[in-house]
């Protein structure tokens, strides 16, 4: 079968790797039908993911129609369109029997610490497999995953309706969260450097956008908040600096939710966060956040249509990667369709 594979940094080739056969009673094969492209994968293609080891066939955004499944699989059956949960786990370690199996010890996510799911066939286990319960465009197959990552941010932050949220960071995920925020009833405000990432911030369902090179954030939050203050952050910038900002413009009691995985230290003193007695969480992955989107995609209520920039033939791939790196004030989702 064909694969995408990054053989090292900017090196990406089409290859013919073994189709995936059921070894275990619990193992299911899905063809692939589409699969989005993540910064994540942008990262390992440029050498800036220091997750990634090489050669790697990348891609955790993916999914399709399983072809097969072994002799103890009830949930799915050939023919099912599904998505597919890259996060593997132990399923023993503290975080994995206390429910929090998306920061297991030993965490690998397919595409990035172990093969991924740009490829014609995927073998995952029955638990990673997610069904959808009504037809659905198998070009949209591959964007649940990045939802989830919306759902989870709004889980760990406790968003619920009548919530003020200030999401800072209008690209794919904080659009992602922004949508599961909407669902849950809460009102969003959004921040970006890119106009274009605004309006369609509001196109999908933002009550506001600020464009912060341009308008004063802290008095445009007084007015969303009539003076108090932002009670719910989620900072999807994820540099140094936005941290920072995020536990100044939290009102007292708020929450903050941090999604960054650079290593640079912040400037914050206790006093800011202690005075304020703020909630400060961090959001990896997703932890079991599959079928709450599947739901949304299929309710009307999430809409990954609006998500997708373009789409591209799997063997276009390098196209596929140009376009993210050229004009990336025009892009939030690239999707890849795996047929020939």
């Amino acid at each position: 079968m064909k694969a995408i594979k990054v053989i090292e940094p900017f090196k990406v080739e089409i290859v013919d790797v073994p189709k995936p056969e059921i070894e275990k009673e619990d193992d299911v094969i899905v063809r692939i039908t589409s699969g989005g492209i993540c910064g994540s994968d942008i990262g390992i293609w440029n050498g800036t993911n220091s997750l990634a080891t090489y050669p790697r066939l990348i891609g955790h955004e993916f999914g399709g129609i399983v072809e097969s499944v072994g002799s103890a699989v009830t949930s799915v059956k050939p023919g099912d369109k599904v998505a597919v949960d890259p996060v593997v786990s132990c399923g023993h370690c503290y975080a994995c029997k206390i429910g929090r199996h998306n920061v297991c010890s030993t965490l690998e996510v397919m595409g990035v610490h172990r093969d991924g799911g740009f490829a014609e066939y995927v073998k995952a286990d029955e638990a990673n497999i997610h069904v959808f319960h009504k037809d659905f465009d198998e070009s949209l197959l591959g964007i649940v995953e990045p939802f989830t990552i919306g759902v989870e941010i709004n889980r760990r932050g406790q968003i619920h309706e009548g919530d003020q949220v200030l999401i800072m960071g209008a690209g794919p995920i904080g659009i992602c969260a922004m949508q599961v925020a909407k669902r849950n009833g809460a009102s969003v405000m959004m921040t970006d450097l890119v106009k274009e990432r605004l309006d369609k911030a509001l196109s999908m369902g933002a009550d506001e956008v600020v464009l912060v090179s341009e308008e004063n954030l802290e008095e445009r939050i007084n007015k969303f908040t009539n003076g108090e203050g932002i009670p719910v952050i989620v900072d999807t910038v994820c540099i140094p600096s936005s941290f920072e900002q995020s536990v100044q413009l939290a009102c007292p009691a708020g929450r903050i939710v941090v999604i960054g995985l650079k290593n640079q230290p912040s400037s914050i003193t206790m006093a800011d966060i202690t005075k304020k007695e703020l909630t400060i969480v961090g959001s990896r992955l997703n932890n079991n956040c599959f079928d709450e989107v599947i739901e949304g995609f299929e309710d009307g209520s999430l809409n990954p249509q609006d998500l997708m920039t373009k789409t591209y033939n799997y063997k276009d791939i390098m196209d596929a990667l140009t376009m993210i790196k050229e004009h990336p004030q025009d892009v939030l989702k690239i999707v890849l369709k795996f047929e020939d």
